[in-house]
C-alpha cells in the first residue's frame, strides 16, 4: 500500500494571535505535511505570522480580498493548491497533536475507498463564562499531555461525545453521518474532493458549508470515520452564538432548497433539532433506514 500525502488547509480572518498556535502545532506534526494558509482578507499581522513558517517549512500563504465571511471559499483556494493526496481542513485557533495528521492518513488507508475523516476536538464547546479556565489548563508546549489530561479525567470533551458514545464510535452505517462532518478537524481524499465540487462558496455566513460537503461526499460514497487520534484543542476565543444560529438558519434553508431531501429538510424544523440527535430522528421516523 503506497503511503500517503497530507496538505493541511488553514483558513483565518483576523486571528493572528490565534494563528501562531495552529501553525505552530501543523510544524510540530510527525510526519511530513505541506501546508496552506488562505487569509479571508485580514487587517492584522497574519502575513507576517505566515511568513515565518514559509521560511522554517515551506508554508504558502494565500490572501483574498475581504468581501464579507467566505470560508468555503478560501478552503476552496486551498484545495486548488494542494499536491497531497488528503487535505486535512484545521481552522485557526484549532492546534493538533503531534500526531494528529498521521492519524487522519491512518484513517483513510484503514477504509477500502473513498472516507471522509473526523478528528477529535476538544472544548470546542466553551464559553464565555469558561475561556479562562481552558486556557489556564491547557499547555501549548506540552499539547499531548494536555489533551491526555483532559481525556482521563473527562474534561473538555468534543461536543459530540455523547453522540460517538451512543453508537460506539461506530458512524459509517448511519443514514446522514455526515451531519457531524465539521470543519475544525476534517479531512478527505482530494481527488474525491474535487469530484463533488469542493465547498458550495454560495455559504457566505457562519455555518453549514461543512455538513455540506459532507452530505456530497456521503452521496459520492464516502466511509465516514472517527479518528479519535487525530486530536486537537479548540483554543477558547469570542463567539457571537445567537449570530451564528441565525445565520446557521439560512443556511439550513439554502441546503433543504438545493438538495429537496426529507432528511435535509429536517434541519429546518421549528424547533431545531440538534445535529447530534437527527440520525436518530432520521431512523424513527423511516426517512433512511441504517445500512
Amino acid at each position: 500500500m503506497s503511503v500517503l500525502s497530507a496538505t493541511v488547509i488553514v483558513p483565518t480572518y483576523n486571528r493572528a494571535d490565534l494563528l501562531v498556535a495552529t501553525l505552530e502545532s501543523v510544524a510540530r506534526q510527525d510526519v511530513p505535511v505541506e501546508l496552506v494558509v488562505v487569509d479571508d482578507g485580514s487587517s492584522d499581522d497574519t502575513a507576517e505570522v505566515v511568513e515565518r513558517y514559509a521560511r522554517s517549512m515551506g508554508a504558502r500563504y494565500v490572501f483574498q480580498e475581504d468581501r464579507g465571511y467566505r470560508v468555503a471559499a478560501a478552503r476552496n483556494e486551498g484545495v486548488r493548491r494542494a499536491t497531497g493526496d488528503v487535505c486535512v481542513f484545521v481552522d485557526s485557533g484549532v492546534v493538533l497533536g503531534s500526531s494528529a495528521v498521521r492519524a487522519h492518513l491512518r484513517a483513510h488507508q484503514g477504509v477500502t475507498g473513498p472516507a471522509a475523516v473526523i478528528g477529535y476536538v476538544y472544548g470546542c464547546e466553551q464559553d464565555e463564562e469558561t475561556t479562562e479556565q481552558m486556557w489556564s489548563e491547557t499547555r501549548l508546549e506540552d499539547l499531548d499531555a494536555t489533551m491526555d489530561r483532559f481525556g482521563e479525567q473527562g474534561r473538555w470533551l468534543d461536543m459530540r461525545e455523547s453522540f460517538y458514545q451512543r453508537y460506539d464510535d461506530d458512524i459509517a452505517p448511519l443514514p446522514a453521518p455526515w451531519l457531524v462532518y465539521w470543519g475544525g478537524n476534517a479531512s478527505v481524499r482530494t481527488d474525491q474532493l474535487c469530484k463533488v465540487g469542493m465547498f458550495d462558496e454560495a455559504f457566505t455566513t457562519w455555518g453549514a458549508e461543512d455538513i455540506d460537503l459532507g452530505y456530497r461526499l456521503h452521496q459520492d460514497g464516502a466511509t465516514f470515520v472517527l479518528a479519535r487520534d487525530a486530536r486537537s484543542v479548540h483554543l477558547p476565543h469570542p463567539k457571537k452564538y445567537a449570530e451564528r444560529e441565525a445565520a446557521c438558519l439560512e443556511n439550513y434553508r439554502y441546503m433543504a432548497q438545493k438538495y429537496a431531501s426529507p432528511v435535509v429538510d429536517l434541519l429546518t424544523e421549528d424547533p431545531l433539532v440538534d445535529l447530534r440527535d437527527m440520525n436518530a430522528e432520521i431512523t424513527a421516523r423511516g426517512l433512511i433506514q441504517p445500512a
